[in-house]
């Protein structure tokens, strides 16, 4: 499993926001109510809980004084929590700058109304696909020292070598 591709998330959010101007402009809007405020707030709380686990997690890696040591299965969780979230916030600011882009256009005061909650969606959409690709990369291994920079007598050399 290689890290998250911002190309991946890029076509995700373009996707997501034709999607939604379509859906919008089209079918929705005339009988949709007022954009609730709910899923704003779910997105901008999940990536603040991201982004504290990201600098909990980076922590205990380095092994900062005070801080227990990492369970490797905890950290492979948070990856896969970090790439899903990635993906799902991608798609949502897609959907949020597809609406708001709309919401812009229309000039009724249903629409002017609602662009506070779409602007914050983008927002917190936006702050979620940025705490979850900080968290993946603190689930990283920190990087060994080269060969070269170990004595010659150093016994604690590649794993598996004596």
């Amino acid at each position: 499993m290689g890290p998250t591709r911002i190309s991946t998330l890029v076509v995700a959010g373009l996707a997501a926001a034709a999607v939604a101007w379509l859906l919008i402009s089209s079918f929705y809007y005339p009988v949709a109510p007022s954009l609730p405020w709910l899923p704003v707030v779910t997105l901008a709380g999940l990536a603040v809980l991201e982004g504290y686990a990201a600098i909990n997690t980076r922590g205990r890696i380095d092994g900062r004084p005070g801080r227990e040591p990492v369970n490797a299965l905890l950290v492979a969780r948070f990856v896969v929590l970090a790439k899903a979230s990635a993906l799902a916030g991608a798609i949502f600011a897609g959907f949020y700058a597809g609406l708001t882009s709309w919401l812009f256009v229309e000039r009724t005061n249903a629409a002017i109304g609602d662009r506070p909650a779409g602007v914050a969606g983008l927002l917190a959409s936006l702050a979620l696909v940025a705490a979850a690709l900080w968290l993946e990369r603190a689930c990283r291994v920190p990087e060994q020292e080269d060969d070269e920079d170990r004595e010659p007598g150093d016994r604690e050399s590649r794993p598996g070598q004596r």
